[in-house]
């Protein structure tokens, strides 16, 4: 693909400049793996936008090579002051060389001279033969390349200069800004320049008496400049002269480097599609990788790994074939496609199988749009599946197959004998990646972009119903669903088996869970729908006279949702201490900063009540009783797998786990949780789990004797922290030993101690200080913690589960203590998760196998929540908690408290 067509310009990219600015410039973002690709990112899309808007033109990448050029020999304290390049971008120099020539871009690095020097011959080269030059970058210095033929253009800020813009921009022609440069200097490149002369001084030198030579040529005719500090100034430049002309020497890009290549021979080549791919997909650029792998409709995308055997099953033949292959299988994955993503309300529109890669079958069953094609009886075709997926021994894989364990029971069928789900082998592999979905793992680990819903469905409020969907477009669909599951499968679940103890993981923990939780949200929760709207009908009144009262406070009315407004009112009219600010230099109006205020001022404290009401006004008295299920009466959320990265569940439509209980108004939603006629609630809590894994895990002597005498292990560090006897303990005593308690299994400070207990940081220093001299194996631990993450970036709960954390060694001190604090939290945090997912099946397998009078509705934080017939509840309770207490065994007891109530608030 050469590209020098006609008198396209040549294009000269300084790849070096791009690249630290990149870097500098963006956030900071890495792959689930921790590999840092922004400056990546910033350099090929400023490289993709080049080619785009020079379309016909060559365009060479210029970097700077390894090691000294021939300004160090000129000046040995040449960019002397210029740290080190950081471990974050220099891991990412590598790719970007890798993926410039892949796309098909001449790459050069000539050692001894600068990338600036090479970007100048090629560009004086070209200019002097008439033809037109783009240089891309960001450096300043460039400007004195500029000429007749030459621009500069800086794809960050979207300008350009050609002469008349360097006049205007710098006040001086081309051909003085190295005079410019070489009188004021450069700190970044630690060029001296001339002593005491600063870019306005500089300026009127060049302006009145033109570059260096005419300068020093009529020194005596400074004087008489019109400019400030002129009169003095001739004798400083007398002495700075040498300084001065050596600056000129190392400011001046270097014209006439003897290269191989010549502008002529600079042209594009072909991309390396397959070299990118791999890049694109190891560095997770997903829309890129999309582009790449984008095909010519759903019929190219299906075929894109090779030859597919994909099969649209519409005779009973065929089905009959299909389910002895299914059954003769050792494996099969296995998907159905439905009216609705809420499983209580989907029912299945067709079904599809894969048993090997490349080879699958999409079997329609409702698609009713008008002209389809005639397909076999829904329910006739699932009578047929269903010993085969009900069928323990046959063992099926799937992705999320929770959801469709559920739409199957809405048909009847009791989905067993599921032995891989690919969405929880990625999760087990790595949580902290952020997308778990079939479209993105198979971009992530197959390089494969499938064919999108959107494909087939289209957007927005347009977008059909899969049962309204083609029968033709669907089946390649739906049938490379099941096929790219299962290939997903077969790259997965090698890795998960090579990685420590995360096979035992998914299959002792994840896995076992899915048809828990499809059980427990099927069942849902019963709801006092009256009254939530009596809540809401009294947050309503209280919100309008917080409003009232904040406007008085004010001395003015302003919408408190604002930030803008309340900035103004808070800092500029009662001029309250600004605590924070905005990373646009605004006074902060944010959480944290108006808790801090509310201490001393009233209008914060009525902000901050406003805000909680507010929200718990909108999230949930006035949505829930909107999301109650008409069929069932009860609410049904979502409980999600693979969402946090340390392992606890979360839950959507609605979210259980942020219902606040520390105030009374959240605690009336709690209320509104009821046990139906004939039941009680049971919610069962383990007591202080974290701080139990920490005595574990630390092995301390003394935090092992408080929780295995059963002492107050609150109580027992004041007295340890603040050395009193245990009965001399207050109570404000052991609230501060709770903090420091808490604190520090989440890594605190003394800084963050002294914000939460409003101390002196010195203060929350002694206390840290003397709780981990009364207990050192905290200490230990939490040392051995960090070690160990740093050497093998991640770190594990006690089963096995793996947080990764992949700004652990970091070069940015915040960014690396902020991992050191997650690494000595997540053992701990993830622990725990571990231990309430083996409760919940280990509760669940008593009430199935016992055949219980009890459900579990809920599960939040590390809370189980049960409806329990009445005559069974302190049977229930007292099996309840020995179960949750024998989900793990550590060095001292797993304490659980159940309460019983006819509402979830009362039985907590």
């Amino acid at each position: 693909m050469s590209s020098n067509s006609g008198n396209a310009p040549l294009v000269l990219v300084d790849g070096s400049s791009y690249l630290y600015r990149a870097f500098h410039a963006l956030p900071m973002l890495t792959t689930s793996s921790g590999q840092h690709t922004g400056a990546v990112r910033g350099v090929i899309s400023m490289l993709r936008r080049l080619l785009v808007e020079y379309p016909d033109s060559p365009v060479a990448v210029v970097f700077d090579a390894k090691g000294k050029t021939f300004r160090d020999d000129i000046f040995t304290e040449y960019k002397a002051h210029r740290p080190p390049m950081p471990d974050e971008l220099r891991e990412q120099v590598e790719p970007i060389h890798a993926i410039v020539r892949a796309m098909g871009l001449p790459l050069l690095c000539v050692p001894g001279v600068e990338a600036d020097d090479v970007i100048g011959t090629l560009s004086r080269q070209a200019s002097a033969a008439g033809r037109p030059v783009v240089i891309s970058t960001g450096d300043k210095d460039m400007a004195q390349l500029v000429d007749a033929n030459t621009t500069l253009v800086n794809t960050m800020t979207e300008t350009t200069l050609d002469i008349a813009g360097v006049q205007e921009k710098y006040g001086i022609p081309p051909e003085l800004v190295i005079d410019l440069l070489a009188l004021m200097g450069d700190k970044v490149d630690n060029i001296p320049g001339v002593a005491g002369v600063g870019e306005k001084t500089a300026l009127g030198l060049l302006q009145g008496l033109g570059g260096l030579d005419a300068i020093y040529a009529n020194l005596d005719k400074v004087a008489g400049l019109s400019f400030r500090g002129a009169k003095s100034l001739a004798p400083k430049l007398e002495e700075e002269k040498d300084n001065a002309y050596l600056s000129y020497r190392l400011a001046e890009i270097k014209t006439d480097v003897e290269l191989e290549e010549s502008p002529a021979d600079i042209a594009n080549s072909e991309p390396d599609r397959d070299a990118l791919i791999d890049w694109f997909s190891q560095l997770e650029f997903r829309g890129w990788l999309e582009e790449l792998l984008a095909g010519d409709g759903a019929a190219v995308a299906a075929t894109e790994t090779g030859n597919v055997d994909y099969e649209i099953v519409t005779e009973q033949s065929q089905l009959d074939s299909w389910i002895e292959v299914l059954r003769q299988a050792p494996l099969f994955a296995f998907d159905t496609e439905t009216t609705s993503l809420n499983y209580m309300e989907a029912r299945i529109v067709g079904v599809s199988f894969a048993v090997e890669a490349g080879r699958a079958a999409y079997v329609p069953l409702a698609h009713d749009y008008l002209g389809a094609p005639e397909q076999l009886d829904r329910d006739a075709v699932l009578a047929q599946l269903r010993p085969l997926l009900e069928d323990p021994d046959c063992l099926k894989v799937g992705q999320n197959l929770k959801y469709d364990m559920s739409v199957l029971a809405n048909h009847g069928i009791s989905l067993r004998g599921i032995a891989f789900d690919t969405m929880l082998e990625s999760y087990v592999l790595d949580s902290t990646a952020t997308r778990h979905d079939m479209d993105s793992l198979a971009l992530k680990y197959l390089g494969r972009n499938t064919i999108h819903f959107e494909d087939i469905a289209g957007k927005g409020a347009k977008q059909l119903t899969f049962n309204a969907i083609k029968v033709e477009d669907a089946g390649p669909y739906a049938a490379e669903d099941a096929d790219i599951t299962l290939r997903l499968h077969q790259t997965l679940w090698p890795r998960l088996e090579s990685e420590g103890r995360l096979a035992s993981v998914l299959r002792e923990i994840e896995l076992p869970l899915v048809p828990v939780l499809s059980k427990i949200e099927r069942q849902g929760a019963l709801l006092d729908v009256g009254m939530l709207h009596r809540q809401s009908e009294e947050l309503g009144k209280r919100l309008q006279e917080l409003e009232a009262e904040a406007h008085t406070a004010a001395g003015q009315a302003f919408n408190l949702g604002s930030p803008k407004q309340l900035g103004e009112i808070l800092f500029d009219k009662l001029e309250l201490p600004v605590v924070k600010k905005t990373p646009k230099g605004a006074p902060s109006t944010a959480e944290e900063v108006l808790q801090e205020l509310a201490l001393d001022y009233e209008l914060p404290r009525l902000v901050l009540e406003h805000r909680g009401l507010s929200k718990l006004k909108s999230t949930y008295t006035d949505k829930l009783p909107g999301m109650v299920n008409p069929a069932t009466g009860r609410v049904h959320t979502s409980y999600h797998q693979a969402v946090a990265a340390t392992g606890r569940l979360s839950s959507s439509d609605p979210n259980l786990q942020n219902i606040p209980i520390r105030t009374e108004e959240g605690r009336r939603i709690r209320k509104a949780f009821i046990a139906p006629e004939g039941y009680r609630i049971v919610a069962a809590d383990y007591s202080q789990i974290e701080l139990r894994i920490m005595a574990h895990l630390s092995a301390d002597p003394g935090l092992l004797a408080a929780f295995q005498e059963g002492r107050d292990v609150h109580r027992a560090t004041a007295a340890e922290v603040f050395e009193v006897a245990l009965d001399q303990v207050s109570g404000e005593q052991r609230r501060k030993a709770k903090a420091i308690n808490f604190g520090l299994i989440y890594g605190m400070s003394a800084f963050g101690l002294a914000k939460q207990l409003h101390l002196g940081r010195n203060e929350a220093q002694a206390y840290i200080d003397r709780y981990f001299e009364r207990y050192p194996g905290v200490a230990d631990y939490m040392e051995r913690t960090r070690e160990q993450a740093r050497e093998q970036g991640y770190v594990e709960t006690l089963f096995g589960r793996r947080l990764y954390l992949p700004d652990i060694n970091a070069r940015n001190r915040m960014r690396a203590q902020a991992a050191e604090r997650t690494a000595i939290n997540a053992p701990m945090q993830g622990s725990a998760a571990d231990i309430i997912k083996r409760a919940m099946l280990a509760v669940n397998g008593w009430l199935e196998a016992d055949a219980v009078a009890a459900r579990i509705i809920m599960q939040v934080h590390d809370e189980l929540v049960l409806e329990v017939a009445e005559d069974v509840v302190d049977a229930v309770c007292e099996q309840l908690c020995q179960r949750m207490s024998s989900a793990a065994e550590l060095s001292v007891p797993l304490l659980v408290e159940a309460g019983v109530g006819a509402n979830w608030d009362e039985a907590h």
